[in-house]
C-alpha cells in the first residue's frame, strides 16, 4: 500500500504527519498545492486507488487509526472512538492564541488522574493534541519549561520520550529547525519512563509479589496475581456517617486499580448495626462518592446477604467451627486477652443451636448470648481468639425493618459477601494488618474462595478527628453546624470550606499504595489547591467594616464614572467587572494607619495618589484621609499598592468566616480523650463592605479579595440586609 499527502507548504497537516510517523506507516509528503487548499489523501493498493481530496483532517487521522498497528490506537471500543473524536474536535483549539492557555489548563486538569487521554493506551487523540501544543513552537516551549501545568508536561514529555526520534523529525521540518531540542539522553529518557510509571505514587515498595497483568500494567500497580479484565474490588462504607477524607484515599485507590486493571468496582454498604446506620448516610454517601468522580458497577448492600450469612452461621454451628457464648462482655475480654477458653466453647452442636434459635428469637435468654467462631484461643495473633460472629440488636435495621434480632459482625459478614461477589482483591488500610489471618480463616472455614488482600496506610491529617463516632459527638453537641460543617474532614464539609476535588486527588494519588504510616499537614493540601483555584479565580475588593477610613480626593471625579475591567487580568474566562471611580473612597483602617502624610501610594486598578493630610479623632483614630491623585507618578516608586472601594449605595454587605481546628493537639496518643483537648474557639466573623459585582456571585463560587485572600460563597446576594457569607479559603502558608 502506497500513501501520498499533498498540502500546502504554509499549512501542514501536522497531525496526521506526526500520527503516520509514530504509526510506522510511510507516507510520501508533496508540500506543493496552493496556499489555502485543503490537504489531499491518494491510497494506492495494487490495482485499486483511493483519493480523500478536500478531506477533513479528523477523517485522515481516523484513518490511519483503523490501519495502524498500535493497539487500540483509534479506541478499543465504540465508546472509545467516541471519546477520540471529541479530542480531534477540540484539538484546533491551540491553534486559536487567545485560547491557548485555557485548553492547556484544560488538559492539564483531565491529565491529573490519566497517563493517556483516552483509555489506558496512546491513541490518535494523544497525538492530535501533542502535535497542536508542539504545533505552537515557542508558545508552548515557553510553559514547558515552566512549572505550571505540571500534568500536561508530564504527558508532553512521555509521550516525546517514546517516539522522539519521529517526532523530533516532524518538528524540525514543519515547525522550526530547532525542532523540540535535543534527544534525551539513555539515563534521562529512563528517568522520566520511571516518573511515568510512577505517576500517582502507585508502585508499593514493599510488595513483593508481582501480577500476571501485562508488562505495562505491572511496571504501574502491584496487586498480587491480578489479571487484566478480571479484577473485581469494592468500596465497602458503614452508612454511619459521611464521607470524610480517609475514605476518599479508599475509594480513590479501590478506583485506580480498577481502571489500571480494566475491572470492575463495587460500592457495597456494610450495614450490619442498625444502632449507627440510617438511610440519610447512605443518601450522602453516594453523593460524596460521585464528588469524588468515583465511577462504579453497582451498588450492594450486607443486608442483602443476610439469610445466606445465617445459613452459613448454621452451617458452623453444625460442625463445630461456632458457639453460642454467653459469658458477660467485659469477662470475655479479658479471657481473650489472657488466652482463657470460655466454659461454653465445648458445647455440642445440638446445645448451640438451641441458644442459637433464642438469638434469632430475640428472647430474654437469647439477648445474653452472642456467636463466636472457634478459631484458636492460644494463637498469638488475639484477633484469631475465637471472635464474635453474630450479636443481638433488637432495634429496626434501617432497610428491612424489624425482621432480624441479631446481626452479623463485620469481621464475619466482609470475607463471606467479599467472597459472594466475586471480588478478587480486598484493599484495606493497614490498621488492619493483625485481622488479615482472622478474614482468611474465616473464608477457609466457610470454604469459599480465598480473596487477596492489599494493604495500603491510613491516611491521618493533623489537628483532625477522623472517627466517626467522635464526629457525631460535635454534630449531636452543638459544637459545628452539620456533617459538612466547613471545619469537618468529611468530603462535604471540606469542600464547603472551598476545596475542589482535583486538589483532594491529586494530594491522596500523590502518596499512593505505600504501607508507612503518615501524618499529613494540611497545608501541603491547600497548597495544592491555591494551584489550581489562583490561575483561574476572578478577583473581587473588600474593605473591613471595622472604622473603615474615607479618603478624599480633593481633585478626584466630580461625578462617578465606571470602567469595564477582567476579573482576572490573566485569565479572560473570569469575565469582566464594573469598577466605580468616586472623589471619595474607603480603604481599610489597616491601611489608613500605615501611610505617612505627603507620602505618595497606589490605589489598585486606578493609579497613584498623594495624601496630604491625615485627620484623627481625639482617641488618636484616624477618621479622614485627604489626597490628591498623582496618576503619572510610576507604581514602582510607592511602598504601599492598596485596595480600595468607591463611596456608593452599590457596595454589598459581606460577612467573612475564619476556621480553625476543631482540636488543639496535633495528634492525640493512644489513651487521650478528644475532649480534653477541643479548641475553644474554631469560628470567627468578620464584617466587611464589598464591591458591587460580588452581588453576582453564585454559592459555591470561589474569588480572591485582593490581599486578604481566597473565599468560596456559602450565602450568596439575596437582599441588601442580608449579607453576602465568604468562607476564607487556607492558602498553604503556616497561621500564627
Amino acid at each position: 500500500m502506497e500513501v501520498k499527502l499533498s498540502f500546502p507548504a504554509d499549512h501542514p497537516p501536522l497531525y496526521v504527519i506526526a500520527t503516520a510517523k509514530v504509526a510506522g506507516i510511510p507516507i510520501s509528503e508533496d508540500s506543493s498545492l496552493a496556499s489555502g487548499s485543503l490537504p489531499t489523501f491518494l491510497i494506492s493498493s495494487n490495482d485499486n486507488e483511493l483519493k480523500l481530496r478536500g478531506t477533513s483532517i479528523n477523517a485522515l487521522l481516523r484513518y490511519l487509526g483503523r490501519v495502524a498497528s498500535i493497539p487500540n490506537f483509534y479506541g478499543r471500543d465504540a465508546f472509545e472512538s467516541c471519546q477520540i473524536d471529541e479530542w480531534l474536535e477540540y484539538a484546533p483549539t491551540f491553534s486559536t492564541g487567545s485560547e491557548f492557555e485555557n485548553a492547556c489548563c484544560y488538559v492539564d486538569g483531565i491529565l491529573l488522574q490519566r497517563t493517556f487521554l483516552v483509555g489506558y493506551s496512546l491513541s490518535i487523540a494523544d497525538i492530535a493534541i501533542w502535535s497542536g501544543l508542539a504545533g505552537s513552537g515557542q508558545r508552548w516551549e515557553s510553559l514547558r519549561k515552566s512549572k505550571k501545568y505540571q500534568n500536561l508536561v508530564r504527558w508532553f514529555n512521555s509521550i516525546y520520550a517514546e517516539y522522539n526520534t519521529v517526532l523530533n523529525e516532524v518538528t524540525e521540518t514543519y515547525v522550526g529547525k530547532r525542532g523540540l531540542g535535543k534527544p534525551m539522553p539513555a539515563k534521562m529518557k529512563e528517568k522520566e519512563q520511571q516518573g511515568i510509571n510512577n505517576h500517582m505514587k502507585n508502585v508499593n515498595g514493599d510488595a513483593n509479589e508481582k501480577g500476571k497483568a501485562s508488562s505495562k500494567a505491572t511496571a504501574e500497580v502491584d496487586l498480587p496475581d491480578a489479571e487484566v479484565g478480571n479484577v473485581r474490588l469494592r468500596f465497602a462504607p458503614e452508612p454511619s456517617g459521611y464521607l470524610h477524607i480517609g475514605h476518599s484515599k479508599a475509594a480513590l485507590m479501590n478506583q485506580y486499580f480498577a481502571q489500571r486493571y480494566q475491572g470492575q468496582l463495587i460500592v457495597r454498604f456494610d450495614d450490619t448495626n442498625p444502632a449507627k446506620e440510617s438511610n440519610e448516610f447512605v443518601e450522602n454517601l453516594l453523593k460524596d462518592i460521585e464528588t469524588l468522580g468515583i465511577k462504579y458497577d453497582a451498588v450492594t448492600y450486607t443486608s442483602d446477604y443476610f439469610p445466606q450469612l445465617m445459613e452459613m452461621a448454621e452451617n458452623l454451628i453444625r460442625n463445630g467451627k461456632a458457639y453460642v457464648d454467653d459469658t458477660p462482655r467485659e469477662q470475655m475480654q479479658k479471657e481473650r486477652m489472657d488466652g482463657i477458653e470460655s466454659k461454653c466453647r465445648n458445647n455440642s452442636p445440638q446445645k448451640n443451636m438451641e441458644l442459637w434459635k433464642e438469638m434469632i428469637a430475640g428472647s430474654e435468654r437469647g439477648l445474653m448470648c452472642c456467636l463466636r467462631g472457634k478459631l484458636d484461643m492460644q494463637d498469638p495473633n488475639k484477633s484469631l481468639r475465637d471472635p464474635v460472629y453474630y450479636r443481638c440488636n433488637p432495634l429496626p435495621h434501617h432497610r428491612i425493618g424489624s425482621e432480624y434480632k441479631l446481626y452479623p459482625t463485620y469481621d464475619f459478614a466482609c470475607p463471606f459477601v467479599d467472597a459472594k461477589e466475586g471480588i478478587t482483591h480486598a484493599l484495606r488500610s493497614s490498621e488492619y494488618h493483625d485481622r488479615n489471618a482472622q478474614y482468611h480463616r474465616i473464608q477457609e472455614d466457610m470454604g469459599v474462595k480465598k480473596v487477596h488482600i492489599y494493604e495500603f496506610s491510613r491516611l491521618n491529617m493533623v489537628y483532625t478527628l477522623l472517627s466517626k463516632r467522635k464526629l457525631l459527638w460535635f454534630v449531636q453537641n452543638g459544637k459545628v453546624d452539620g456533617w459538612d460543617d466547613p471545619r469537618f474532614p468529611t468530603v462535604q464539609g471540606i469542600v464547603r470550606r472551598g476545596l475542589k476535588i482535583d486538589a483532594l486527588i491529586q494530594f491522596i494519588l500523590e502518596q499512593g499504595a505505600s504501607k508507612n504510616l503518615n501524618l499529613m499537614e494540611w497545608d501541603k493540601l491547600w497548597t495544592i489547591n491555591k494551584k489550581i483555584i489562583d490561575p483561574v479565580c476572578p478577583r473581587h475588593t473588600a474593605v473591613i467594616e471595622e472604622k473603615r477610613v474615607l479618603v478624599t480626593l480633593a481633585d478626584g471625579p466630580e461625578k462617578p464614572f465606571v470602567r469595564i475591567i477582567p476579573r482576572h487580568k490573566k485569565f479572560e474566562g473570569a469575565g469582566e467587572k464594573c469598577t466605580t471611580y468616586t472623589k471619595r473612597i474607603w480603604i481599610d483602617y489597616a491601611d489608613a494607619v500605615s501611610i505617612s502624610e505627603n507620602e505618595e501610594i497606589t490605589l489598585m486598578d486606578w493609579g497613584n495618589a498623594i495624601i496630604k493630610e491625615i485627620r484623627k479623632d481625639q482617641d488618636g483614630n484616624i477618621t479622614q484621609l485627604i489626597g490628591v491623585l498623582h496618576l503619572e507618578g510610576s507604581v514602582k516608586t510607592t511602598k504601599l499598592k492598596l485596595t480600595w472601594l468607591p463611596e456608593t449605595s452599590e457596595l454589598v454587605n459581606l460577612s467573612l468566616m475564619e476556621f480553625d481546628y476543631l482540636i488543639t493537639k496535633k495528634k492525640l496518643d493512644e489513651g487521650d480523650d478528644f475532649l480534653d483537648a477541643l479548641n475553644p474557639c474554631t469560628k470567627r466573623e468578620t464584617a466587611a463592605v464589598g464591591d458591587s459585582n460580588i452581588r453576582n456571585l453564585k454559592r459555591g463560587e470561589i474569588v480572591q479579595l485582593e490581599r486578604k485572600g481566597y473565599y468560596r460563597c456559602d450565602a450568596p446576594f439575596i437582599r441588601p440586609s442580608k449579607p453576602v457569607v465568604l468562607f476564607a479559603i487556607p492558602d498553604g502558608r503556616q497561621q500564627k
